[in-house]
């Protein structure tokens, strides 16, 4: 288990074990992978992160994650693997999240985008996120770092 604080100063819990939170959490978080690129979403508000949301009454989270990846970014998922939950405790609520990792087979341009601008695609991600204004804050802490981290270390025993 990681345990760090976000920007805002809220206690963060990251867990790699198999849904040590929640059963059936309420949240998701899809890291995806589209032909040698990261692929992102340009939400309208919060700048450049990887899809994700609300898991929808009557959805299971893998459900969930393919439908905010579908939504955002017009991506299909071919491979989605469960990486880890975390656990963010704010002022007001808890918060759990599954991570996920994605791989995309193709990206099929919508009408709309919901709450966000479109696909966005990277060769690699800043070493310096954390000041870099073009991204949310949602990819700023150490939950990406740390997923990072595992999904390279698990396609190079692959």
């Amino acid at each position: 288990m990681h345990e760090f604080e976000d920007i805002y100063h809220n206690r963060v819990i990251l867990s790699f074990e198999d849904h040590p939170f929640s059963k059936e959490p309420k949240h998701v978080w899809v890291i995806c992978y589209y032909q040698d690129q990261w692929l992102l979403t340009s939400h309208k508000n919060r700048g450049l992160e990887f899809p994700g949301g609300k898991v929808e009454p009557g959805e299971t989270a893998q459900q969930g994650a393919v439908r905010e990846v579908r939504e955002e970014t017009g991506g299909h998922v071919s491979n989605l693997e469960y990486i880890g939950q975390y656990k963010v405790e704010g002022r007001d609520k808890v918060i759990i999240k599954n991570v996920y990792f994605a791989v995309i087979d193709r990206l099929e341009k919508q009408s709309t985008y919901f709450e966000t601008n479109g696909p966005v695609l990277l060769k690699k991600l800043p070493n310096n996120i954390q000041k870099d204004n073009r991204f949310s804050f949602i990819m700023k802490d150490d939950v990406l770092t740390y997923c990072v981290e595992k999904i390279r270390r698990s396609s190079e025993s692959k």
